[in-house]
């Protein structure tokens, strides 16, 4: 016997919504910790010889820990458009909200991932170059300082230092937002999916 409207809104319908929710937000969590990670331990190796730039190269740590932020959005989202089964025990949650919920989820879900990874390997490299660049290759646990000699080991002044590596900073910056913008494609890919719906109106 067939039920009407059942194949369109079976009963275990919203399992895939609640699979694109949990995807979400689990895969932007992993490469927020993954970008942190990664990008934290450049910005701790670089403190050791050049403790003055810390606070100036915490930036991709802070661009990693928005991936969350965009999980969560679409995840909350999409669990606030699962509508219960009625009093009758049908659901008009159909397998199409399903599908475009669980295609929603893993599209933010994957490119905050990948975002993260890309945000963790350029942190790390860059805030180490940029350590190396501005204390002219000086250690300061070695001297017992700050970073605020005058010369480094290449014979350069400090301000000669500085400036070179203002100049890695920027397009360490530029990589980094291009970085980011992986993620926030997925964001808005998955917040136009997220509002395609077909609802079972008999089932109500």
């Amino acid at each position: 016997m067939a039920i009407a409207g059942y194949d369109t809104c079976p009963d275990w319908a919203p399992a895939f919504g609640y699979i694109g929710a949990a995807s979400c937000m689990i895969l932007a969590n992993f490469g927020s910790a993954w970008g942190t990670w990664k990008a934290g331990l450049g910005v701790c190796k670089m403190g050791i010889d050049y403790p003055k730039g810390v606070i100036k190269n915490i930036v991709p740590i802070v661009m990693a820990g928005v991936l969350g932020i965009y999980g969560l959005i679409v995840a909350v989202i999409l669990t606030q458009a699962i509508r219960p089964p009625s009093s009758g025990g049908y659901t008009s949650y159909s397998m199409y909200n399903g599908y475009a919920h669980m295609a929603a989820g893993l599209c933010c879900g994957i490119s905050c991932l990948a975002a993260g990874g890309t945000i963790g390997v350029i942190g790390d490299a860059g805030v180490q170059a940029f350590g190396l660049k501005a204390s002219g290759g000086k250690r300061a646990w070695a001297e017992g300082s700050d970073g605020d000699g005058d010369v480094g080991l290449g014979g350069n002044s400090e301000a000669a230092n500085a400036e070179a590596a203002n100049k890695l900073y920027v397009g360490l910056l530029i990589m980094l937002i291009f970085s980011e913008a992986l993620a926030l494609y997925g964001l808005i890919v998955a917040l136009i999916l997220s509002q395609h719906t077909y609802v079972c109106e008999g089932n109500e």
